[in-house]
């Protein structure tokens, strides 16, 4: 009997000859330096790199925050590159969901405040913002703390927060920047079995890290070096 071909995996994202130029007065620095990088939906990915490897602008244009100078990008099939502000802008609302380092949560808002906040750049009615918003944070395991403002949880608890603010939106890719960085490592543990439970509902992960041990919870490690990478 013939076995059947597997089907292939949709690519979430695919750089092909990726550059990302700064001018400095008369001389030119090339932060990324002919990156190639291909990324299957439902992986999870840790991007590894030394300060100054390029592993933050590279971070800065997988978001969206940023566009390459030369090179192609394409997320979901879309062509970044070739987008202006407003449709970059757009697309990080639509596909990406971002967790920061230092939560980046408003002091004086509710949780649940918190969460709902792309859908209110998304123009969704405020009945249905609240629905998602609960969903989001029952998800992660803050089903009781929606009421609470930041100063009223613990740090592992906003950042909880923050992941399901960036989850909120279904987003295509969730993208993490030093998710554990400002936790002991206890409640850092916990955002990683956060992140493995996610994982395993069939997240698209992107975590940047400088740390060893973080990065090999991840299923693949990418390492940066002066602007390439190295996979």
């Amino acid at each position: 009997m013939t076995a059947l071909p597997k089907p292939e995996t949709a690519r979430l994202i695919e750089m092909h000859e990726l550059t990302r130029e700064y001018d400095l007065g008369p001389q030119k620095i090339f932060a990324l330096n002919g990156v190639n990088l291909t990324i299957e939906q439902g992986e999870y990915v840790a991007i590894m790199g030394p300060s100054g490897s390029g592993k933050s602008t590279l971070m800065n244009i997988i978001g969206c925050l940023d566009t390459p100078t030369s090179g192609s990008y394409l997320l979901d099939g879309v062509a970044v590159e070739t987008l202006n502000d407003d449709e970059l802008a757009a697309i990080r609302n639509k596909k990406i969901g971002f967790v920061f380092q230092t939560f980046n949560l408003l002091a004086r808002t509710t949780a649940l405040q918190n969460v709902e906040l792309p859908l209110v750049y998304a123009k969704i009615s405020r009945a249905e913002r609240r629905q998602l918003a609960e969903e989001a944070l029952v998800a992660v395991g803050l089903g009781d703390r929606m009421s609470h403002q930041p100063n009223e949880l613990s740090g592992g608890q906003r950042q909880r927060v923050a992941i399901a603010r960036a989850l909120v939106n279904k987003p295509s890719l969730l993208l993490a920047d030093e998710p554990t960085g400002n936790l002991d490592s206890k409640t850092g543990r916990e955002i990683l079995d956060l992140f493995h439970e996610l994982h395993a509902s069939g997240n698209s992960i992107i975590m940047v890290t400088h740390e060893d041990d973080v990065a090999q919870e991840a299923k693949r490690v990418i390492h940066i070096r002066d602007g390439k990478v190295k996979d």
